[in-house]
């Protein structure tokens, strides 16, 4: 059941509607505590998770640079001030890499 989950996110939208509603009914009916409430959140959730399949967005690009603003966040713990913690998130995240003498 998980795995046919995750299967609908890769459907066309039309194939993914139909999907949806089948994997629910499943889920409801299902004696798992875990997929029965998982149904419940999904069912909530419905019209989000079809919208972010007909438009193919999806915030996880958003989370990465999140999760690796706090990584760099707790590399900078020692530094003086907060203008170094900002050079190495714009050195680290911003896409521009100075070329460093004797390399290539």
């Amino acid at each position: 059941m998980k795995e046919g989950l995750r299967t609908i996110f890769q459907l066309p939208y039309d194939d993914a509607v139909e999907a949806l509603d089948i994997w629910l009914g499943w889920a409801r009916r299902s004696r798992i505590p875990a997929f029965t409430k998982l149904a419940r959140s999904v069912k909530k959730a419905r019209e989000t998770i079809l919208n972010a399949i007909a438009h193919r967005l999806s915030n996880a690009l958003i989370e990465s640079v999140n999760t690796k603003i706090r990584l760099i966040t707790r590399i900078a713990f020692g530094f003086k001030n907060v203008d170094a913690l900002i050079a190495l998130a714009m050195l680290s995240l911003g896409g521009h890499r100075p070329a460093l003498p004797g390399r290539n």
